[in-house]
């Protein structure tokens, strides 16, 4: 909820306005923006405002005030600002980030900082896939959407490229954030390199952007064994550039003012044209769209087959149903690996 412009005489309870998927509600003395509620009939799930709502505020006008994504330039860098509830990611945001990330590329700043909110990310939105009318459909669409994501930040040569992960991120999340030049965690923050609670493969060009990082022995345990990653060990094993301690606010301020020192760097030119000889060298290799086409065939049979119980753990999640044994595909993981259990926090969205 955030706090709306004056409204005199504001019915209470009224939705006056839409932005993006949030709704504008009276107060009487007021607005306030609602990004997200639930309906209360049985079997609801939090979705977007509107979405949630549908018809009933179909015909409300359109009205400026509120934003998930923003973008703010200053001394050479430009910084594309995020900030998704749970860090989930519907098809619809995905493109509007996208398109964000291409406009920022597109300007003359010298350095692009990728910041989340109070969550980074974790990945395509699942009570919007649950809730949609045919869900399989929903959760290609979502994960080819968020994959466009990736690849805007994957593929900006024009200037370096920053990721600011002050909050926690899962799946795709972590993935997504992967293809910058430096990758800077706060201190607290957990990561979930991963996707086999899912039942997912995975996709989000994690079969290049991962083992690119920490080598392949090293993304091959990491997604296998689903465990969560501190902050520190995130740094120890490649995966995050830089650890900083403090207050959100305050590693934001420090994270811009990195990216400001590096806008100015005697040795940028350097380092950009290290960037795009390394962009150029992989894509001769194996090109971008030959992970994509990989991983998304794994992510069709994960989706419409089925393959690994992505359904059955999608709706409990989403409906908060608490598991009674270990889902086979991580039992027989489990087996041979020897692992006993997975500890920690999983992430919320994928």
């Amino acid at each position: 909820v955030y706090r709306g412009p004056e409204l005199p005489g504001g019915v209470p309870g009224e939705v006056v306005a839409r932005r993006e998927a949030a709704v504008l509600v009276g107060t009487g003395d007021g607005s306030v923006w609602v990004g997200h509620l639930r309906l209360e009939r049985e079997g609801a799930v939090k979705l977007p405002a509107a979405m949630a709502l549908g018809e009933l505020v179909a015909s409300a006008p359109e009205r400026s005030g509120y934003s998930e994504i923003t973008y703010d330039r200053s001394d050479g860098v430009g910084v594309v600002s995020f900030d998704f509830y749970n860090g989930a990611m519907s098809t619809e945001q995905c493109r509007r980030l996208a398109a964000a990330l291409r406009y920022a590329a597109a300007q003359d700043t010298r350095v692009l900082v990728v910041r989340g909110g109070e969550v980074f990310s974790n990945g395509i939105h699942l009570n919007v896939i649950e809730a949609a009318r045919h869900p399989e459909l929903e959760s290609w669409m979502n994960i080819n959407a968020i994959n466009a994501v990736c690849r805007e930040v994957i593929g900006c040569t024009g200037q370096l490229v920053v990721t600011s992960m002050g909050g926690n991120a899962g799946a795709g999340g972590v993935m997504m954030g992967l293809g910058a030049d430096r990758v800077i965690v706060r201190e607290g923050v957990v990561l979930n390199p991963h996707y086999r609670t899912m039942g997912l493969f995975g996709s989000e060009f994690w079969t290049y952007a991962l083992p690119r990082r920490v080598g392949a022995e090293q993304a091959s345990r990491l997604t296998q064994e689903a465990l969560p990653i501190g902050a520190a060990e995130a740094v120890e094993l490649g995966l995050a550039d830089k650890m900083l301690v403090g207050s959100r606010l305050d590693f934001e301020r420090r994270v811009l003012e990195y990216a400001e020192r590096l806008a100015v760097d005697p040795g940028y030119d350097r380092l950009l044209a290290g960037r795009r000889a390394a962009r150029e060298a992989d894509e001769r290799r194996k090109p971008l769209d030959a992970f994509r086409a990989e991983e998304l065939a794994e992510m069709s049979r994960d989706m419409f087959d089925d393959q690994n119980g992505f359904g059955a753990a999608r709706r409990a999640f989403v409906h908060k149903v608490k598991a009674e044994a270990t889902p086979e595909h991580l039992a027989v993981h489990r087996e041979l690996s020897g692992a006993s259990s997975v500890s920690g926090t999983e992430a919320s969205h994928m």
